[in-house]
Parts: C-alpha cells; sequence; structure tokens
C-alpha cells in the first residue's frame, strides 16, 4: 500500500478521535507556523509542493492563497468547500468519517497563511453526521486553544462555523457558494469572480475544496518535497483520494499516489469487474468528465497526463461501466440530473440543456435521426458559452459519448431502438405528429417537419 496521508488514522466505523489524530503528529503543522514561520512563508511552502485544487479545476493551492492582496480589507475568511454533489463523489464524506481534525487543521494553517479570522465550512445537507462531526472537532479544537481567540498564545484567533448547504448542485460552484453563503440566490453572475479580492460579504475569501486543504498538516510538518515524492508521476505531487464505483467487486474510496493508473485504480484497488463483466468505459471524476474508452486505461490519473488525451481528472471519482451498460442511456440518466441542478441563469444552460434531453430521449427511445447526432455536438460545443463551467461540465459525458462512442449512438438510429434493451419506448401521448420544440438560437438546421416521435418527458429548470 502506498503511504497513507490523508487517511492515516482512518478506523473502522468510526473516525479518528482527538487523542489519536495528535498521537499521529496532528496539529504539529499548526504549532510549527504559528510558532516558527512567517505567513507568507506558509504560502510560498504549498506553493512549492505543487498542491493542485483536489475539487476539480486543479488551480495551484499557493497561487490562489498569494492572490490575496496584501492591503487587501479585514475580516477575511477561508471557505472549506465540502458541498460534494457531483455524483459519483464521495471523498470528501469519507474524509470527514476518517478525521475531521484534519480539515480543521488545514483550515486553521490556510488562515493563518493568508491573515483569516473567519472560517466557513460549507456542507451538502444530506451530510448531517459529517456536519455533527465537524462541528464536534471544531469544539475540542477550542478546549484545547488550537482554535478561537489566540491560538496557542499568539496573537492569531480564527474560529469556524459549520454551514449547512440548501442543497443544490450549484451551490459548488465557488462564486455561487459565495452568494449562498449570503442567503442570496445560488447563482453565479459574476464574471471574473476572484474569491481572493472580493468573496464573501465583499472581503477577502479564500475558498478551497476539503480534499485540498487537508493536504496542508503534511506539507507544513515534512515539507514541500516530501509531498512532491507521494506522486506517482513528475507532473503531479502528493496522494489523491479516489472513490471507485459502478460495475467493480469492490468499491470504495482509496488514498492512492496522484498519477496511479486508472488500470490499477479499478483492477488491483477495486478489485476489478464483477464476475461475468467486462471492462466498456469509466467516467474519470464524476459525472460531469469525459468517457474514458478501454485503451486509454493505462492512462496515469493525474491533471496534466488526462489533460494530454482531451480527459478531465475532475474529483477523481471514478465511475466504472460494464459491456452490457448503453452509454446513451447513462448519458440521458446524467443530462436529467444536470438540466434539474441547473440554476436557469443563463441561456445555454437553461433551454440548451432541456433541448439535448429531448434530443437523446428520442434516439434511446428509437425514434432518432442521423441530424439530431449533429445537432447534439453543435448545441454540446455551445455550451461553452454559458455563465460558469456548470453547462460545459454537464455536457462533458455527451462528449465522450459521441466522441469515443458514437458506434453505439449511430445503432440507436439505425436500428431504431436501443441495441442493449435498456429502457422501453416511451408511450406515445396526443397526436402521433409532433412539431419538435427547439431552443431560441438553436443552430440551423434543427428545426425538421413534423414527424412522428414519443412526446419527451421535459425537465424545466426554474429559479430556485
Amino acid at each position: 500500500m502506498a503511504e497513507q496521508v490523508l487517511f492515516l488514522n482512518r478506523k473502522p466505523h468510526r473516525p479518528a478521535t482527538f487523542e489519536e489524530y495528535r498521537s499521529g503528529g496532528g496539529y504539529e503543522a499548526l504549532k510549527k507556523a504559528v510558532r516558527h514561520m512567517a505567513p507568507k512563508n506558509v504560502t510560498t511552502t504549498v506553493l512549492e509542493s505543487g498542491l493542485q485544487g483536489r475539487g476539480g479545476a486543479g488551480f495551484p493551492t499557493g497561487r490562489k492563497w498569494g492572490g490575496v492582496p496584501d492591503d487587501g480589507p479585514h475580516p477575511r475568511y477561508v471557505q472549506c468547500n465540502a458541498d460534494e454533489m457531483e455524483p459519483g463523489t464521495v471523498k470528501d464524506r469519507s474524509l470527514v468519517n476518517a478525521d475531521p481534525h484534519l480539515v480543521i487543521e488545514g483550515m486553521i494553517l490556510c488562515a493563518y497563511a493568508v491573515g483569516a479570522s473567519k472560517g466557513i465550512c460549507f456542507i451538502r445537507p444530506s451530510y448531517e453526521l459529517e456536519a455533527e462531526l465537524l462541528a464536534t472537532a471544531v469544539a475540542e479544537a477550542k478546549a484545547h486553544n488550537l482554535l478561537g481567540q489566540n491560538i496557542l498564545g499568539t496573537d492569531f484567533s480564527f474560529d469556524i462555523t459549520v454551514h449547512r448547504s440548501g442543497g443544490r448542485y450549484i451551490c459548488g460552484e465557488s462564486s455561487a457558494q459565495v452568494r449562498a453563503v449570503q442567503g442570496f440566490r445560488a447563482n453565479p453572475i459574476e464574471t471574473g469572480f476572484r474569491s481572493a479580492v472580493r468573496g464573501v460579504w465583499g472581503m477577502p475569501t479564500v475558498l478551497n475544496n476539503m480534499e485540498t486543504l487537508a493536504c496542508v498538516p503534511g506539507i507544513i510538518r515534512n515539507g514541500a518535497e516530501w509531498f512532491k515524492g507521494l506522486a506517482a508521476t513528475p507532473e503531479s505531487a502528493g496522494t489523491k483520494l479516489y472513490p471507485v464505483s459502478g460495475q467493480v467487486a469492490a468499491p470504495g474510496c482509496f488514498e492512492l499516489p496522484m498519477g496511479t493508473p486508472l488500470q490499477e485504480i479499478i483492477f488491483e484497488h477495486a478489485g476489478g469487474m464483477l464476475p461475468g463483466k467486462r471492462f466498456k468505459a469509466a467516467l474519470p471524476g464524476g459525472a460531469s468528465t469525459v468517457f474514458i474508452p478501454e485503451k486509454f486505461l493505462d492512462l496515469p490519473m493525474d491533471f496534466a497526463s488526462l489533460k494530454k488525451h482531451g480527459f478531465h481528472l475532475g474529483t477523481g471519482a471514478v465511475i466504472v461501466f460494464d459491456q452490457d451498460t448503453c452509454l446513451v442511456a447513462a448519458t440521458l440518466n446524467m443530462l436529467h440530473f444536470f438540466t434539474r441542478e441547473s440554476c436557469g441563469w443563463c441561456t445555454p444552460c437553461r433551454d440548451g440543456l432541456p433541448w439535448l434531453v429531448d434530443l437523446l430521449t428520442r434516439i434511446e427511445a428509437g425514434e432518432g435521426r442521423e441530424e439530431d447526432i449533429t445537432s447534439l455536438r453543435r448545441t454540446a460545443q455551445a455550451m461553452d458559452y454559458a455563465n460558469c463551467s456548470f453547462a460545459s461540465g454537464a455536457v462533458a459525458p455527451l462528449l465522450g459519448l459521441l466522441d469515443h462512442f458514437k458506434d453505439e449512438v449511430m445503432a440507436h438510429v439505425a436500428g431504431h431502438a436501443c441495441p442493449f434493451k435498456s429502457q422501453p419506448a416511451l408511450p406515445w401521448t396526443g397526436d402521433r405528429s409532433v412539431e419538435i420544440s427547439v431552443w431560441p438560437g438553436a443552430p440551423e438546421g434543427v428545426r425538421a417537419a413534423p414527424r412522428p416521435r414519443p412526446k419527451p418527458r421535459r425537465i424545466v429548470s426554474c429559479p430556485i
């Protein structure tokens, strides 16, 4: 097994206690930082470690911290993003259930580095147990003068509030989350948003994913070179939590060197495919990433290696599909989710996603035409014009389907049915000759003459 850093204190069926965390070196990094390091040296060490954000974007963490202006106003905030509503992703939940104090120490170190006095742990509402674990850890840290006023006898003060999310996927987007914390509608409307300059209540706010912050104590305690040496590839650094689900024998969340090949993650750590099943495809980082076909199984699971081949690491949550799975139906299922979760603010996302659901519903039901495939691609590519990255992530599996499994889509069209028989044809309702509906500004040529088709089951998003 690789060296366990984030799961060092992981126990079966319970989180590590405060005493167990301390005995394993917990809060030693905090003591080292506040007593022997200047705040800027903490930021520099994190930058030199090569730590990239574990929430999906992979932005260098040290650069984000360094984006807080020296002359910026106070109070400043540290916001921990544990909203984790990406389908297939359970890494933050696993982390809290293993070692909540690791997250707390990471937040305190970040606060010390950027001069923050207030912390917010933003967690999804269904994670009620995890929210309670974090609240208990906060209280324990305060009781030992590791949090609160004059931490460890210094003039550094910092406190943390555990904030339950309102429960929408869009709240995971950084600017939407900042708005949600303030009680506003959770939609990202500010172009060029930089929370480090102007975040919560207009104050500088460092917003990091929970796993990212949990990496910081080890970096400060052991140094930047140690963290780099944990990775399996020179382009990456540290370890990574890889949740694996789907058609595998031993699903779970595994801490492995960043850059571990996808094949090793699935066939060694997750136990391989279920009996009688053969690998067909995988989503490497949750439902908003591109399908990876079998020929790319040897790719290292890190940001740079996947990007070279047109894929994205995302959250690192691997969802595995077997040879009997209809990827058209699987993609349609994910598009239904994203259509429902759209905040409805901008036209490409609000109107484009239901249109894609409509097209793919026809294809899955055996009523698709070849030109529908062209419309799928053109509309999906138009999602890049949406106000935030939600829409482009929503269509990532669709673009992967068209790029790597187009033959499967064509088989639905040519055979006028799903070759996997994964879903029955949708029932006919009303007039069998129904005009095709389109969204305003649809690409030229998508309007067609009336033709028989099943009435699609539409999901219409509305303002929160």
